[in-house]
């Protein structure tokens, strides 16, 4: 009797996990149609200033000691009327970067560039705490924002700023590149990841009027859309998110230009990179709890709040994915699959849950590499289980949003990498390390066993499968503990965006 209670409850919980998982891949499947549908409306500015308006570019830093200068560099060489530039350097540095920093303020403004350098000692509010600083002595009408590992091109504002003619308008996001695309596997993956995002999701949610979010820099903002919304708030770990979504529930449209590309480096070290997931789930699940009961109060239609829902319920899926990694065991070990489950739920769950993810980035690489998109998709396999790898930790940050576990803003290091041949192993910063590399691979050598048992039992549909779970979970714990990316090459490299030294 209890074995029995104990196969319907886990027969529950397999089930409720596979339709949540496929209710997600439903979604991404919508935001396909939604970006094929609007991909190309134009993106038009209404007018065009006759008089440049003035704009503050805000810098914030903490720490950057490799990329502060190239940042600095190619902000002071926009090309803008310089009595029209602000430039706010935010730095809340604990380093030799003040220093650094310093300097360089100090010959841009011997160049006559109007440069302020602001230094805090509390680091309140983080990020948020110091863009809200710069906030009260910003001389601009619009505030762009650059994190210090952007390299934003000389025609960034002229590009964007007309977009601001329009009144309506408080906020405009373009799209990131990748300086490193080509330097490890690692970074070559995490590109495909980002190219997903920033080009499906945000041009179809941006095209069909659907709430986006600023990615937090490459942007630019209305400084009084700022103020309405209710400023730089630091109570989640994603700002930008919170910010976004004040803004448009105020009444603010955004704009996302996918053709004007703002190139930034990668993260080349696996604990760096988990951090930074770690850092965005946690903080868009806090931000859900946070804003989500006010978008379902306001007078938004009703397609436009199953999106945001959608949208901000997202990272879920990592706990889903992770929960499905400890379900999954019983299915595999249960009676042989007829013909009649195989047609009704397993074949619908994977057209759903699973094919829907390979659909999603093969239309993102298709768009964004007509002539090689066959190539990138090599790396199909690589990126769904790097995405398996992650779900333990993503699914960690999802567990802290959930039951209200304070963490600090842990940044992201910055090696300033352009170029396959720069070391960064022997680099000062180093990113956080913790006990969870452990558990990752403690769950890889249980798909190691998995895999086995599937093979034995002769059930050998599951093994590619399988193998993704082991390999992904192996990956991301080696590398972890060991910080070490293996370099990968299809050929020569074709990052989309060039940037001189």
């Amino acid at each position: 009797m209890q074995g029995s209670v104990g196969s319907i409850f886990w027969t529950f919980c397999y089930l409720s996990v596979l339709l949540g998982l496929s209710a997600y891949g439903i979604h991404r499947y919508f935001i396909i149609y939604l970006f094929l549908k609007h991909r190309h409306r134009p993106m038009q500015p209404a007018a065009r200033f006759g008089e440049l308006p003035k704009v503050t570019m805000q810098l914030p830093v903490f720490n950057e000691m490799y990329v502060v200068e190239r940042l600095l560099k190619s902000v002071a060489d926009l090309d803008y009327p310089k009595d029209k530039l602000q430039i706010q350097v935010l730095d809340d540095s604990t380093d030799e970067t003040r220093e650094l920093t310093a300097r360089c303020v100090r010959e841009l403004q011997e160049r006559g560039i109007n440069v302020e350098l602001t230094h805090r000692t509390d680091r309140c509010g983080f990020k948020a705490g110091a863009l809200e600083a710069g906030l009260a002595t910003a001389e601009g009408e619009f505030i762009g924002i650059l994190d210090a590992d952007f390299v934003p091109p000389r025609d960034f504002l002229q590009r964007t700023i007309h977009h601001f003619t329009d009144p309506q308008i408080g906020m405009l996001q373009t799209r990131w590149g990748h300086l490193n695309r080509r330097y490890s596997l690692l970074t070559r993956v995490q590109a495909m990841f980002l190219d997903g995002h920033l080009l499906l999701e945000q041009t179809a949610r941006s095209r069909s009027g659907r709430f986006f979010n600023f990615n937090g820099t490459a942007g630019l903002w209305r400084k009084s859309c700022i103020e309405q919304a209710g400023g730089w708030q630091h109570d989640t770990l994603t700002e930008d998110l919170d910010l976004s979504y004040r803004a448009q529930l105020a009444g603010w449209k955004f704009v996302f230009l996918p053709d004007v590309i703002t190139p930034a480096e990668l993260p080349v070290d696996m604990n760096g990179f988990k951090s930074q997931q770690h850092r965005w789930t946690k903080g868009s699940i806090q931000t859900c709890k946070k804003l989500l009961p006010t978008v379902w109060r306001s007078k938004l239609p009703l397609p436009i709040k199953v999106e945001a829902t959608a949208h901000l319920t997202s990272n879920f899926a990592y706990l889903l994915l992770a929960s499905l990694c400890v379900l999954l065991h019983p299915s595999s070990g249960g009676p042989q699959q007829g013909w009649l489950r195989t047609l009704l739920l397993d074949v619908p769950i994977f057209i759903t849950a699973s094919l829907s993810v390979a659909v999603f980035y093969i239309c993102a690489q298709r768009e964004l590499h007509p002539r090689t998109w066959m190539k990138e998709l090599l790396l199909l396999p690589a990126m769904l289980a790097l995405g398996v790898g992650l779900s333990i930790n993503n699914a960690r940050a999802v567990l802290e949003a959930i039951f209200n576990h304070e963490t600090d803003f842990t940044r992201t290091p910055k090696y300033g990498i352009e170029r396959k041949s720069q070391p960064w192993r022997s680099c000062k910063y180093k990113p956080m390390k913790t006990l969870l590399p452990i558990a990752e691979l403690g769950f890889a050598f249980y798909f190691t066993y998995f895999l086995w048992y599937a093979i034995d039992h002769r059930q050998y549909l599951s093994v590619p499968f399988l193998a993704m779970f082991q390999l992904g979970f192996f990956y991301v714990a080696l590398s972890s503990f060991s910080r070490w990316t293996p370099r990968f090459s299809l050929g020569p490299a074709r990052d989309e965006v060039t940037i001189a030294a």
